[in-house]
């Protein structure tokens, strides 16, 4: 069977890959092979940097005005293709349309933050600051930016980089997921489509041969990553020593933590929702609850009864709450979690290896599953899993909650289930972890804030979007300006000037 091949987007069209090696791209919620995707090489890089490079000349040049206009018309584009883009998630990642949907929306909320880019790129005047002296700043865009995103998010992620670097002036070459790659086509023709002259964003597909070569290029100026902490290490230490500026997010084990006046029905179903949602595959799914013990058996009664009631199969009946993990291998990984849960001694109140849909469909489903009793040294506990496995720890009080979340290798984001004021208020002063939610599971902060985690969860010298994107994506210039009179004498002074 002849499968459609996906190509390189370079210079505002489609183009061909001059590797022979080739990945395939899967439906997970049948298990068939849709579409071949070329693990495309440096000469493909180079091909990119070359447009991209070519177009900065221009690009940079243009009008705030115009590129705001872009954006402007970018953002109608999306609305108007929202269901095309919300398909095409679902179809190569699997999750339901309408957490697909969801997640495009985030996107589209960062595009709304970039058409911003006229007031956002204002810089700062004083006026004498010496005697006929006056200073002023203002922003210019880098070059050539680069980005790599993860499977989870196709289209969210991505527009959480190239919106904001391209309306700052620079062009960009995103490196999307190969298990996932058409929705970042979809979106680089759309761009194409609002006006963006040629050059300005491409798209390459590939393997760790392609990061390595994104990675190494000296002309390509910045590197954006998210995926796993292990590979956000390397990442940030490669671009760094090749002079690139970095923002790279890792890993994450989100706490929820459940205090005794906690309104537990509420709670319960907030945790469901960022535990199972996307069948765990998110960096900000709450993967850990902590309770305390007046209200643990509570709790884990609510948890159970919602979990074993979630509707599980394919993303594109409506019906569905939940769908299958990405891949088979993924699958299996969080199989041998489970697996080493049990072997480690935690109660498992629900196994999602038993499921109906687990073993009797072909595609890449793994029920819901919820672990008690957990203790802080085990793997389940230690480690990212990211999948459909909930585990839940018991603690003394407030204070141990508190402490059980600072010690954790990742800081990425916190929730805190509680009715109480005081006790919220300290938990935000006190909790080392970069994103905070009260009564707000998934506590991704809107498109006019930053995303980024504290610890194992962040790398690199900037946070993502709002702010921080722009300032990620452009550069300082500090003028001070002196007009003396034509005929005015001065004497020569080879000091340090100083303020008069």
């Amino acid at each position: 069977m002849e499968h459609k091949v996906i190509k390189h987007w370079i210079n505002g069209s489609q183009q061909p890959s001059s590797s022979n090696r080739y990945g395939d791209i899967y439906n997970p919620a049948t298990g068939k092979v849709i579409a071949k995707l070329p693990m495309g090489n440096s000469d493909d890089l180079e091909k990119a940097v070359n447009a991209a490079e070519l177009a900065f000349k221009s690009w940079s040049k243009i009008s705030i005005t115009r590129r705001s206009q872009v954006l402007f018309k970018y953002k109608e584009l999306l609305e108007s293709n929202r269901e095309e883009l919300t398909r095409l998630i679902t179809l190569e990642h699997g999750k339901v349309l309408s957490d697909a949907a969801g997640s495009l929306q985030r996107g589209i909320e960062v595009v709304d933050f970039a058409c911003g880019i006229p007031h956002l790129l204002k810089g700062e005047f004083s006026e004498q600051v010496g005697t006929g002296v006056d200073c002023y700043s203002t922003r210019q865009p880098i070059g050539v930016c680069s980005g790599v995103t993860p499977f989870n998010f196709p289209a969210m992620v991505p527009m959480w980089m190239f919106p904001i670097a391209i309306v700052c002036g620079n062009t960009f070459i995103l490196k999307p997921s190969e298990k996932n790659p058409s929705c970042s086509m979809k979106l680089a023709e759309l761009m194409q489509e609002a006006g963006l002259p040629e050059g300005v964003m491409n798209v390459v597909h590939g393997d760790k041969e392609m990061v390595d070569a994104i990675l190494d290029h000296p002309t390509i100026k910045t590197f954006s990553f998210v995926g796993s902490t292990p590979v956000a290490q390397a990442v940030n230490s490669k671009a760094s020593a090749n002079g690139k500026r970095v923002q790279a997010l890792g890993g994450a084990k989100n706490h929820a933590v459940i205090l005794a006046d906690a309104d537990i029905e509420q709670a319960a179903n907030a945790i469901i929702g960022a535990a199972y949602g996307s069948a765990g595959e998110r960096c900000m799914a709450i993967s850990v609850a902590v309770a305390v013990e007046s209200v643990a058996d509570e709790l884990t009664k609510h948890l159970l009864e919602k979990a074993k009631n979630l509707q599980i199969g394919p993303g594109d009946e409506p019906n569905n709450e939940m769908g299958p993990l990405i891949t088979a291998d993924h699958k299996d990984k969080v199989i041998d979690y489970i697996d080493q849960g049990v072997e480690s001694g935690a109660t498992l109140l629900l196994d999602g290896r038993q499921h109906p849909m687990t073993s009797n469909s072909e595609g890449f489903f793994l029920g819901p599953t919820l672990f008690d009793h957990v203790q802080k040294d085990m793997s389940i506990y230690l480690d990212e899993i990211f999948g459909p496995v909930l585990v839940m720890l018991r603690v003394k009080n407030f204070s141990e909650a508190i402490e059980l979340a600072n010690q954790h290798q990742f800081g990425n984001g916190v929730a805190l289930f509680t009715t109480k004021g005081s006790a919220a208020r300290e938990f935000v002063n006190s909790v080392q972890v970069g994103m905070v939610g009260i009564n707000v599971a998934i506590p991704v902060p809107l498109s006019f804030y930053t995303f980024g985690g504290w610890k194992d969860s962040m790398y690199g010298s900037s946070n993502i979007y709002g702010m921080d994107g722009v300032r990620f994506y452009t550069r300082t210039k500090t003028v001070t300006t002196r007009w003396p009179d034509i005929d005015e004498d001065e004497d020569l002074n080879l000091s340090m000037p100083t303020v008069k």
